[in-house]
């Protein structure tokens, strides 16, 4: 397995303990909050290399 894998099914079961475990709004907010505060966290060059790889990817 391959370490993105690994990280990808590693936020799968935290999101699903946190479902369970907090009410769903909390969840919810969670697990749509930490990708967003990730993005915005970037500076400029990184958010437009980000988006520019994105659209090549789809692209395919």
């Amino acid at each position: 397995m391959s370490k993105n894998a690994k990280i990808a099914a590693g936020g799968v079961a935290v999101g699903l303990i946190l479902w369970i475990w907090l009410p769903w709004w909390v969840a919810f907010l969670i697990i749509v909050g930490v990708p967003v505060a990730a993005y915005l966290a970037l500076d400029p060059s990184q958010r437009r290399r980000l988006r520019r790889v994105t659209r090549k990817e789809l692209g395919r």
